[in-house]
């Protein structure tokens, strides 16, 4: 498999595009995102520069963490490139968001979730899956409590979408209007700034990017 090296720059500019022609702003306007580490963590922190500051403050970025990425970087190291993968490795949390503080509450909020790239997309439905479980937790306790639970919304942001056939689904309601990808691309070797050893090579190999 074939390896594309992505420099800061292209990220900036893919990340600022984005925004503009998919409308982020006007149409989703994000109060809140999502950062699943570690790939979603810078993107994260370069998206915010281009999102419309909500009551004069920056959009607050949260963190997850979650396991499976990890798992196939492990097995991809001990098996020859063109070796298919056998693994199927279990998206498990080791970090997640804390509930009890008043500070990262999401109800009602427009949530942006945030990775690197959506390859087989199961840890994107992981994190959908889990949060909308803990939000439903977290509406039936208003809902208890006599008061009105407002409508929250969940969105999905990734550098790049791999067009091949995924091992999960995301909901209708996110692939229908919150789906947003800077780049769509076949299924080849990612390679971003943030795993270079050698941020210099690493940017003179970005520069043979064709896609």
């Amino acid at each position: 498999m074939s390896k594309i090296h992505v420099s800061y720059n292209q990220i900036h500019t893919m990340v600022k595009e984005t925004v503009d022609s998919m409308h982020l702003n006007e149409d989703f306007q994000p109060d809140i995102m999502v950062a699943i580490g570690g790939g979603g963590f810078i993107p994260a922190r370069i998206l915010r520069t281009f999102l419309k500051k909500k009551n004069n403050k920056n959009i607050s970025i949260q963190a997850i963490g979650l396991s499976l990425y990890e798992d196939l970087e492990i097995w991809k190291a001990a098996h020859k490139d063109d070796e298919p993968i056998s693994l199927e490795p279990e998206v498990i949390k080791t970090q997640w968001l804390n509930f009890d503080s008043s500070e990262t509450s999401l109800i009602g909020r427009n949530i942006l979730i945030v990775d690197e790239v959506d390859d087989t997309r199961r840890t994107l439905a992981y994190a959908v899956r889990e949060l909308t479980k803990d939000l439903e937790i977290e509406s039936e306790k208003l809902r208890a409590q006599g008061k009105e639970v407002p409508e929250t919304k969940i969105g999905i942001f990734v550098l790049h979408n791999k067009l091949k056939e995924k091992r999960e689904q995301l909901p209708d309601e996110i692939m229908n209007g919150r789906y947003f990808a800077c780049k769509q691309m076949p299924d080849q070797w990612l390679v971003y700034p943030w795993d270079a050893l050698d941020i210099e090579d690493h940017t003179e190999k970005s520069r043979d990017n064709t896609y």
